[in-house]
């Protein structure tokens, strides 16, 4: 396998103390042309149109695409605060020069809304959504988690209802190999996959229905997930976009160097995929 058959992008989650400015001059240096913008990484998250043009213009200077803001949550819970919150980040998507919007379910012991009532709470957020994204251009990428207190757990049942709705042209699925792992699925739907997330875990002493997002880190050699796997397999498969790297653990707040970690995960990711 060819290093032209995959492109690496960076989520801000991998380097969260860095200022989304300060992570476009990081990524440049490394040789990493595309970058997942976050709401959720405290004083650093994406906020105002005034930062996002800004974001959008040292992007063009360095040669970066910028995929996404991640997220919108809980998007399968829509009310009207979902539709406002939906439309702010939908125009700071579109200011910050973002291809898409990732939109995650609700996560939460407390919902107990049966199959049929989430099958439709899902479906009519999609074609609430599905206008205000076209009205910016963009991409709903619907990243089913694999927790298995999620609403939406499994990746078949996005695509069922973003058949059911006629959304095709307008959300794809975010793989994230963390949560394809938790929710135990075998299928890799490469034609309807827009992104790629990759982390890696090596706490042994969890089961795969116990992990939480403080359990991903940078993928390296004693990755239980088999994440590079995963990856080989939507290569394989037809997957021609990105693989972004996305760990969560609360170490990376205190990261010294993360670009140096960065570029050790890209190196063994790269090496293990061209083997």
């Amino acid at each position: 396998m060819s290093n032209q058959e995959f492109k690496f992008a960076l989520n801000h989650m991998a380097c969260p103390t860095l200022s989304p400015l300060e992570m476009l001059d990081m990524v440049a240096e490394l040789g990493i042309y595309a970058v997942e913008l976050r709401n959720d990484v405290r004083e650093n998250s994406i906020s105002d149109i005034d930062q996002a043009h800004a974001i959008a213009k040292r992007a063009i200077t360095k040669g970066i695409t910028v995929l996404s803001i991640n997220a919108l949550y809980p998007f399968n819970i829509w009310e009207d605060e979902r539709a406002e919150q939906a439309s702010h980040l939908a125009d700071l998507a579109s200011a910050s020069g973002a291809q898409m919007l990732v939109c995650c379910p609700l996560v939460s012991a407390d919902y107990d809304a049966n199959d049929a009532e989430r099958g439709e709470q899902l479906r009519v957020a999609l074609r609430e959504l599905r206008p205000i994204l076209e009205s910016k251009g963009l991409i709903g990428c619907i990243e089913p988690l694999g927790f298995p207190i999620s609403t939406l757990r499994f990746k078949a049942d996005a695509i069922t209802a973003i058949h059911d709705i006629g959304g095709e042209g307008t959300f794809r699925l975010v793989h994230d190999t963390f949560h394809h792992r938790g929710a135990a699925e075998t299928e890799m739907y490469a034609s309807m996959t827009g992104l790629v997330h990759i982390s890696g875990v090596e706490n042994t002493g969890i089961s795969f229905d116990e992990m939480l997002d403080a359990h991903r880190l940078f993928v390296g050699p004693a990755d239980r997930l088999d994440s590079v796997g995963q990856v080989r397999q939507l290569l394989d498969t037809g997957y021609q976009e990105y693989i972004s790297f996305e760990p969560f653990a609360e170490d990376l707040w205190h990261q010294s160097d993360p670009a140096a970690a960065i570029k050790s995960c890209m190196d063994f990711v790269r090496e293990q995929l061209t083997i």
